[in-house]
């Protein structure tokens, strides 16, 4: 495994573990079988309802403490912000059972962000969360957080896949110091992702499959990379990609595939945004 070092320091697997869309009731065990494929990275979130599944896992796991990194989100808070965001944090590690979390994200760009962030602050100083970040952010919202803040985010988790690429969005992080998180990083297989003619052909040329060739693209482009699946062989075979390496002219094809746009939704939209400030979650 590969690691990324974060801006302030801590080291981050490169490659991880994904419960978005997993059932609680499925999270225990399918987290169980990624840390044995050999996952040291887990994601999860408030708002996909299996903080307590992962913590069960890890608890039962026997692996050291040290030897994971732990990312949970904070969702939109109601106000006093600043209040709820750390009681919606000691909510979340009290389900993951951990005395701290690796990063913590906050997981949309809307309601009172800067009340959030200053509680985000607080918990990294008192060493709760050991690396802090945002997600859904876009380059204009980022650059005023840094702006205004002490705190640099150390993570922005945005929609990153062969059809949506977000180069420039990724320069921009990196000349901030802030390291580029994929979500979606297979596009849920929309656009026939899976059985793409060029991406079945690099493929072909490696021995490997086309999850594979998506993952080796993202790790190379410096990409932190949490695919997801409940099938024990479908884990293994996407943790198996640091044993080839695409060439220059396989990743610039691999460019020309760029939409330009979400596949999923834009965070700029008003009917989008209207329904995820109305969102709640019990955290």
């Amino acid at each position: 495994m590969r690691n990324v070092t974060l801006n302030n320091g801590a080291e981050m697997p490169i490659l991880g573990f994904g419960v978005y869309q997993i059932p609680a009731e499925e999270t225990e065990q399918a987290v169980t079988q990624a840390l044995a494929a050999g996952y040291r990275l887990l994601d999860t979130a408030a708002a996909y309802g299996n903080e307590e599944a992962v913590g069960r896992a890890i608890k039962n796991s026997g692996i050291p403490r040290e030897e994971l990194f732990v990312t949970t989100k904070l969702w939109i808070q109601d106000a006093p912000a600043q209040e709820n965001a750390r009681r919606a944090f000691e909510t979340s590690l009290a389900r993951l059972g951990l005395d701290h979390v690796d990063l913590y994200l906050m997981h949309q760009p809307y309601g009172d962000v800067y009340g959030q962030w200053r509680a985000m602050e607080a918990l990294n100083r008192e060493g709760l969360a050991r690396t802090i970040g945002v997600a859904n952010f876009h380059p204009d919202r980022l650059v005023d957080l840094i702006a205004n803040n002490e705190i640099t985010p150390a993570v922005n988790q945005v929609e990153t896949h062969p059809f949506h690429q977000r180069t420039a969005d990724q320069e921009l992080m990196r000349e901030r110091g802030v390291q580029i998180q994929s979500w979606a990083g297979f596009a849920e297989g929309r656009n026939n992702l899976f059985h793409h003619p060029l991406l079945s052909e690099i493929g072909a040329g490696h021995g490997k499959s086309v999850a594979q060739v998506v993952l080796r693209w993202l790790v190379q482009r410096g990409v932190v990379a949490i695919p997801k699946s409940v099938r024990p062989e479908r884990m293994a075979e996407n943790i198996d990609v640091f044993d080839f390496a695409l060439t220059d002219d396989e990743m610039a094809a691999v460019a020309t595939l760029e939409t330009g746009a979400s596949l999923f939704f834009d965070h700029r939209d008003p009917a989008m945004v209207d329904w995820l400030v109305k969102l709640r979650v019990d955290a």
